[in-house]
């Protein structure tokens, strides 16, 4: 069943957008991903830990423009986070053997401890925030926020691909 689109969001969109900000504040105030770093033992900035964890989740070792597309930001930046997380030892580069110009990132074993440490804290963290959550909440939530994120992710890919020219109206 397709409404027709409308230039004015529904009232149960429009009430998500405030909770989204709330929650984006609670965590940033609350600090969560510093307290995770720090219960990884780490003393690394938030960019680079998120550097650390997208290779340690990669089924491969990466590019840096791959590692740049999974996180949605510029190369240059990644190239600096890598630049600092080889210098601590928790990543290297291996040869591309597709490409011997290249080279692939990937996290060495003090950088995957670190990363499963750091996962470990946020998961705890978000499971006692929903330990009295029944089973269904939970799948709900995990469902739901998965399909979120796809599909905001999606929708900025394609804001992206058309240079970035305005964003069509609601509904679109």
């Amino acid at each position: 069943m397709n409404a027709e689109p409308s230039d004015t969001p529904s009232a149960d969109v429009l009430a998500v957008v405030p909770r989204l900000a709330q929650l984006s504040n609670a965590l940033n105030r609350g600090r969560l991903a510093e307290r995770a770093t720090a219960a990884a033992g780490l003393s690394l900035d938030r960019p680079a830990m998120g550097v650390l964890v997208t290779l340690h989740m990669a089924d491969r070792p990466l590019r840096v423009g791959e590692i740049a597309e999974r996180m949605q930001v510029v190369g240059p930046h990644v190239t600096r986070q890598i630049q600092e997380l080889e210098r601590r030892g928790l990543v290297r580069r291996i040869a591309d053997p597709h490409d011997r110009r290249a080279s692939l990132i990937e996290p060495t074993s003090d950088g995957a401890d670190a990363a499963n440490r750091y996962a470990a804290s946020l998961v705890g963290w978000f499971s006692q925030a929903v330990a009295d959550w029944s089973e269904q909440d939970r799948n709900d939530l995990a469902r739901l926020l998965g399909r979120l994120v796809d599909d905001v992710t999606a929708r900025m890919n394609r804001i992206e691909q058309d240079g970035g020219e305005g964003d069509p109206p609601v509904g679109r």
